[in-house]
């Protein structure tokens, strides 16, 4: 048993779930949740207490998190994206996007509530600009996305003994937003975007708001470049 706080991070294999995974290893032990096992192991590697939890996050059971008896940090960052007018998506996206982007959230964290609740854990869910208005070829994303806002709210209002917040990154420099230029027909260029290691350090800034503090949302923008 480790006597450190024990974080769980969902998209941990790469991006912005990897980089929130290392900005906790050096306080925590961190249980890596993502699908890409070399690339989960890989990461696991370079932090001092961490060990891979290869998942489909889509049809998680109660004896996937069996040995998680007690849970101080659960960080949902996975999360998919298919951008598209209204006209053109048909259901199997809409159905898709809503089940890796709130349902599996929402799954996950019932299944892991005993856990939080002996901790008196936090939960934070990594939301988007997109959860907070909805644009032009992105409406089954924003739809997902306001969706995990709304159940970070309630999460927040019925379970009064655990932290949750919501964090809204901008455009970000990862392998998503090189999917999201291609289809917008423009270059990938990060200096304008937020660096995933920005995000994470966002997260521990919430994280280690203190005691007395309950920090239920932040937005974060670039800097430079695009403002969603």
């Amino acid at each position: 048993m480790t006597e450190r706080p024990t974080a769980l991070v969902t998209g941990a294999s790469r991006g912005v779930g990897a980089a929130i995974a290392r900005a906790l290893g050096p306080t925590h032990h961190v249980i890596l949740g993502g699908r890409d096992e070399k690339s989960l192991a890989e990461v696991a590697a370079e932090l001092p207490d961490a060990r891979p939890w290869p998942v489909e996050l889509t049809r998680v059971t109660e004896a996937d998190v069996a040995g998680v008896e007690r849970l101080d940090v659960l960080v949902h960052s996975a999360g998919i994206t298919r951008l598209g007018r209204i006209a053109d998506l048909p259901a199997d996206a809409w159905r898709r996007m809503m089940e890796v982007n709130v349902v599996a959230v929402a799954e996950l964290t019932r299944l892991l509530l005993p856990a939080l609740r002996r901790a008196r854990g936090h939960v934070v869910c990594v939301n988007s600009g997109s959860g907070q208005r909805a644009n032009p070829d992105w409406s089954a994303y924003a739809a997902s996305k306001f969706a995990l806002k709304a159940f970070a709210d309630a999460l927040r209002l019925e379970e009064r003994d655990l932290r949750v917040t919501t964090v809204y990154p901008g455009r970000t420099a990862t392998d998503m937003q090189h999917e999201v230029r291609k289809y917008e027909g423009g270059p990938f260029e990060p200096e304008k975007y937020l660096r995933p290691e920005s995000v994470a350090r966002a997260v521990l800034a919430v994280l280690n708001a203190g005691a007395d503090a309950h920090l239920t949302e932040l937005t974060l923008r670039p800097a430079a470049g695009p403002v969603n």
